[in-house]
């Protein structure tokens, strides 16, 4: 297993240490959390849409936001990232945020790429290099669910309680 195979399978749980770490330094208003907040949805929205296209590991998918960008379940992640450190109001949350970003988004998308590469070989090459041509799909919700992309939003809403709350503290 290479280094970027480590850091993509343990990115999820580096994310939720991290998050306790990012829930204890923020110092959130409700300015910020507006802001962050609305930039977050904004990045969950595209991680839907994209997950309502993608049929994970069972073909290139060249349909929905996958015409535009190879990876845009993690454009959208990063613009949630992005949003989370807004919203948390603390310089050194969002120096966290990016690191983390920066490290694991590298690494899981080399992994990725070298999977999709192995299983696919020149299909993914002619994608990757914009030859391939476009593939009509409609969005489905069947399949945003299928993909757990609720599991995404349960925890974005849950965060930004989480800040709300800690705003609220601060108030008193």
């Amino acid at each position: 297993m290479t280094v970027a195979q480590r850091i993509a399978r343990w990115r999820v749980t580096a994310g939720f240490v991290l998050t306790g770490v990012v829930l204890w330094l923020a110092q959130p208003t409700w300015r910020t959390l507006v802001v962050g907040g609305a930039m977050a949805a904004v990045g969950e929205a595209g991680r839907i849409w994209a997950a309502g296209h993608v049929e994970k590991s069972r073909e290139v998918t060249r349909s929905g936001p996958y015409r535009f960008t190879r990876h845009p379940l993690y454009v959208g992640s990063s613009i949630i990232g992005v949003g989370i450190a807004i919203a948390a109001g603390d310089p050194r949350v969002a120096a966290i945020v990016g690191v983390y970003l920066a490290i694991t988004i590298t690494a899981a998308i080399r992994a990725e790429e070298a999977h999709l590469r192995d299983k696919f070989g020149g299909e993914y090459d002619a994608y990757a290099q914009r030859v391939a041509p476009p593939m009509v799909r409609s969005f489905s919700v069947t399949r945003a669910l299928a993909n757990r992309e609720h599991h995404a939003v349960g925890g974005l809403i849950l965060a930004l309680a989480l800040l709300a709350f800690k705003v609220q503290l601060s108030i008193r």
